[in-house]
């Protein structure tokens, strides 16, 4: 390779994180319509402009996304608002069904215990998941927010759900089989041993769903530690 095209190349690589950057940021005004499955409860609107967040439609998400069980509140991260908005906008859809949202550590441990998949360290309690349903373009969706690199991605095909979270970036898949899938941090794999531990298409035992609830737990601690470094 010459000089001139050498450099040409080396000017290219500098300007690509930046140029990927202005192309992940978000468009100046962005709408959502959110129905709360527990509440009942709607939510439509504007909820970022040419300014910024706007600070009294937060709020409003704030209560509309709160731990349904307790009533407590707390600050939604706008980023995992703007990737929901985007998830959407990838698949053509206008709508979605919140399932959970924000989690008190008291909710969270109380359905750790009693519902199969929810993990011990999960990024709801910091308000930065959520869990939506959108009908029949919920696969494209799972599909669409794993490409974007973006956070956490749960696929829960046999729920009907997807997870999605602003954590570091990995991906899962959990149905009443076991749990399948690669969990990612930053380009770098990490591989939880065991992942499947029944065989294809038997239902999965009392002690397989205690063994896999300890591998999920270990991996939303691991994620939470990468995130907070």
């Amino acid at each position: 390779m010459d000089r001139r095209r050498f450099l040409r190349f080396a000017v290219g690589l500098a300007a690509w994180p930046s140029a990927a950057r202005a192309v992940a940021r978000p468009p100046a005004v962005r709408r959502l319509r959110l129905t709360n499955i527990h509440t009942g409860e709607t939510f439509e609107g504007t909820y970022r402009n040419d300014t910024g967040p706007i600070d009294r439609v937060m709020e409003e998400l704030c209560v509309f996304l709160r731990d349904h069980h307790s009533g407590e509140k707390t600050q939604i991260d706008v980023g995992l608002i703007d990737f929901l908005a985007d998830i959407l906008a990838a698949v053509g859809e206008t709508s979605a069904t919140v399932l959970s949202a924000y989690r008190t550590a008291e909710t969270n441990a109380m359905l750790a215990r009693t519902t199969f998949g929810v993990a011990e360290h999960s990024q709801h309690i910091y308000g930065r998941a959520l869990d939506v349903s959108l009908g029949s373009k919920l696969g494209e969706a799972m599909n669409a927010a794993r490409a974007m690199q973006r956070g956490g991605v749960g696929w829960y095909p046999h729920s009907g759900f997807i997870h999605i979270d602003t954590g570091p970036v990995r991906s899962w898949t959990l149905d009443e089989t076991g749990l399948d899938h690669l969990l990612l941090f930053d380009g770098s794999r990490l591989r939880v041993s065991g992942l499947r531990v029944s065989g294809a298409g038997r239902p999965l035992t009392v002690s397989d769903r205690l063994a896999l609830q300890r591998r999920l737990a270990r991996a939303e601690f691991l994620a939470r530690n990468h995130l907070n470094r």
